[in-house]
């Protein structure tokens, strides 16, 4: 809830007032104390409602230049019915012409981020407790690193700033994100190598193989639906009047343990776990940005982006950097939408090969746990992809052919050279002998 406090001079009392009765608005008059010929009169409305307010009273004949001051208030002060048909009316969030105002969203983005020294410490501190959540295997304590990240401002400015032509907060905004993404993967490297060298954590793990940090080798399907869902509801946050807070864990779930992933891979020597990781963070960042800001377009916040660039296009050294920042951007959506888009689609088919195999009759004894895919460097240098298929089978089943069978038929199905390997899960049955 908003309250607009506003000097209104006598001569124009009458007709605020009465633009404000006709309009159902409630509203408080108290005199001037300074002792000025005016009045002062507080109007209580919800976040969408405050620059269709504005507008309605300069209509009526106030003063663009009278002095406003628009204050956040915990409640209206009185819970009349006409206080809740302006929040049905004013929606706090774009609705026609209502909506958060552009001065407003863009405060509430730039306060989500705080001082550069702050953000660098809590983005190092967040990717340290994520490293050691995954090298635990603890989901709980990665979820602890996702709370205290910082990147939630940092990753959806750019998008504020592109729907309100705020050149200098993208630019802003995209260096932070850097910044913050290579402070956070140093962080990883300096906690992996501390707890690799202390022995905390045995020099021979097989990192790979700790399901936490598995979950974050390779781009896949799921990761894209997780950065598209954080970018929107980040960008929902900040046009409504929603805790942008929450909308900023989804941000650092996209962002964090991929992150720490390629610091312990890093670490570890494991060149196509960095490659994976890095390129599940990259796809992440730039879903987040793109899906933020086509939610603000489609949230009414920009009614056409080409008319926009039509109407502020001019020559000039900063539009340059500008437009070489943007042809930047586009090739990196183009980039990471195809590595994305490939990948995916040989995650899909190797998923299909592998339950279409299972369930033949040949393996009614063994039931699927996961299928798990590595990350190489595509079709350009033909390296081979690791895909690792756990089962659970009882303890005196054998199956020396599947591992043969299914690296045919996805070699065939992907028309990609893969390696198979398997993982069995045996377990043993007892049951009450008969008679």
């Amino acid at each position: 809830m908003r309250q607009i406090r506003t000097r209104v001079p006598s001569d124009s009392r009458e007709a605020v007032t009465t633009a404000l009765t006709d309009a159902d608005i409630e509203y408080l008059i108290s005199e001037e104390a300074s002792g000025r010929d005016a009045v002062i009169v507080e109007i209580p409305v919800p976040g969408g409602g405050v620059d269709p307010v504005l507008e309605l009273l300069y209509d009526a004949g106030l003063d663009e230049d009278a002095h406003t001051v628009i204050s956040e208030v915990e409640t209206a002060g009185a819970t009349t019915q006409a206080v809740a048909d302006l929040e049905d009316r004013y929606v706090a969030g774009p609705k026609g012409e209502s909506g958060v105002s552009y001065p407003e969203i863009k405060e509430r983005a730039e306060d989500l981020e705080p001082g550069r020294a702050t953000y660098i410490v809590f983005a190092a501190l967040a990717a340290i407790v994520a490293v050691a959540g995954l090298l635990l295997d603890s989901a709980i304590i990665i979820v602890g690193a996702m709370v205290i990240a910082p990147f939630a401002g940092s990753s959806l400015s750019a998008a504020v700033g592109a729907v309100i032509d705020d050149r200098g907060m993208v630019i802003d905004s995209v260096g932070s994100q850097l910044l913050g993404l290579v402070v956070a993967y140093v962080g990883a490297v300096a906690m992996s190598l501390v707890l690799r060298e202390t022995f905390f954590v045995p020099a021979a793990l097989a990192i790979t193989r700790v399901q936490q940090v598995g979950a974050f080798l390779t781009p896949s399907l799921l990761a894209v639906v997780v950065a598209l869902a954080a970018g929107a509801a980040g960008a929902l946050a900040l046009a409504t009047d929603l805790p942008v807070s929450i909308a900023g864990v989804a941000v650092a779930a996209a962002i964090v343990p991929s992150a720490a992933t390629a610091g312990i891979g890093t670490v570890w020597g494991d060149p196509l776990v960095v490659a994976g990781a890095l390129a599940l963070l990259f796809m992440n960042v730039v879903f987040i940005n793109v899906s933020a800001f086509v939610a603000l377009v489609g949230l009414g916040y920009r009614d056409s982006v080409t008319r926009s660039v039509r109407e502020n296009l001019t020559v000039s050294a900063r539009t340059g950097a500008y437009a070489l920042l943007v042809l930047a951007f586009v090739v990196s959506l183009v980039v990471v939408g195809a590595v994305t888009a490939s990948y995916v689609g040989f995650e899909g088919a190797v998923n299909r090969e592998v339950q279409t195999t299972i369930d033949e009759p040949a393996y009614d004894g063994v039931e699927l746990v996961g299928v798990s895919t590595g990350f190489d460097t595509g079709d350009m240098l033909g390296d081979e992809t690791s895909v690792t298929v756990t089962l659970s089978r009882s303890s005196e089943s054998e199956y020396p052919e599947l591992a043969r069978t299914l690296q045919e038929r996805i070699s065939a199905a992907t028309d990609r050279p893969v390696t198979v390997q398997l993982r069995f899960f045996d377990y043993e049955s007892a049951s009450e002998p008969s008679g």
